[in-house]
């Protein structure tokens, strides 16, 4: 306030500008005259239509006071990029508008190789995930998301937001699952909500089931198992959309199936199991080694659950595949 009275107090028939008429004019409720609209787009370096103030009069200039000094007169020219005229208002504000938003659309603060980078650092920490234990992981996942964040909290162009809320997603979910394991389970049960909202907000449909699949790994272990079913079911339906079977369809599909026999659901677990079994051998299993991957031992292990709960036996004589498969596991919620 103190800088535009600086301002004003060298302007020839100042205006009279308080803090309750700036407010009156940012609001709409009072419009500034004309004289008065030259000197505010003087002070901000702009023209009168990219403050929002509709001046479409021709008008003769400002003239300034010089401490002293002989006056001189400023063209209205000076005061901005262009001055909207009575004869030609619209084409002028269609210009400046494009003006003001294709300097917005070149103000993002992320290029390709800062994306890159950071892509490079989560899929890194999904991979350390495994095998690291959850409360040194919570510090390297913190320290990644206060980078997205930073990042995200800035306008940058529609493609990098959704792949830093993919990003976010992903870190979010690392978050959850980790605070799951040390025993934090309101605190895992708010990351998971933020990674679901992170996925929802990239609008990345095989992100959103796939938090959510994951998510349900908080009620299968800890209650109410039904939520666990309906998180999978949902996971199912959002994943179900794609041309080809997915990693995350599966998933989904084979956790489903490991909660319905865990409430005693019979003959829906086995229902689910078939067609988890169908998905998986449709889908082929990843070969990736990382947090997000869908490896056959991670099926296995699902299926042995959900046998086991079911009464079932899995095949004897020698080291079963599901037993490697159980040994092997190092991924979500204590081999998830």
């Amino acid at each position: 306030m103190g800088q535009i009275q600086e301002f004003v107090a060298g302007v020839d028939k100042a205006p009279r500008i308080t803090v309750e008429q700036l407010r009156l004019w940012e609001t709409g409720g009072h419009h500034p005259v004309r004289h008065t609209v030259l000197v505010l787009a003087s002070f901000y370096g702009c023209s009168p239509d990219e403050l929002g103030l509709d001046e479409t009069a021709v008008v003769a200039g400002v003239v300034l006071r010089t401490h002293g000094r002989p006056t001189e007169a400023v063209s209205l020219s000076a005061v901005g990029e262009r001055i909207p005229t009575a004869a030609d208002p619209l084409s002028h504000r269609v210009d400046a508008v494009r003006r003001a938003l294709d300097r917005t659309l070149a103000s993002s603060t992320v290029n390709s190789s800062q994306l890159d980078h950071i892509d490079e650092m989560v899929l890194w920490a999904s991979q350390e995930y495994i095998s690291t234990p959850p409360a040194v992981m919570l510090s390297r996942l913190l320290d990644l998301l206060a980078e997205v964040e930073e990042l995200a909290a800035c306008r940058q162009p529609a493609a990098v937001q959704v792949r830093l809320s993919e990003l976010t997603a992903m870190l979010s979910t690392l978050m959850a699952d980790a605070l799951m394991k040390l025993g934090d389970l309101p605190r895992s049960r708010s990351w998971y909500a933020t990674a679901r909202t992170a996925a929802d907000d990239s609008g990345n449909s095989e992100l959103r089931a796939r938090v959510r699949a994951q998510a349900a790994m908080l009620p299968f272990y800890y209650g109410p198992g039904a939520n666990a079913v309906n998180l999978c079911r949902e996971a199912r339906v959002i994943s179900r959309a794609r041309t080809s079977v997915s990693a995350t369809h599966a998933f989904a599909a084979a956790a489903e199936a490991r909660a319905l026999a865990k409430l005693g659901a019979v003959e829906e677990a086995e229902a689910a199991l078939r067609y988890a079994a169908k998905a998986f051998e449709q889908f082929g299993g990843d070969t990736a080694d990382d947090a997000f991957a869908f490896p056959e031992r991670r099926f296995l292990l699902y299926r042995s659950g959900t046998l086991t709960a079911l009464g079932s036996r899995p095949p004897t004589g020698g080291t079963s595949r599901n037993a490697l498969a159980i040994q092997s596991c190092g991924i979500f919620g204590s081999c998830a």
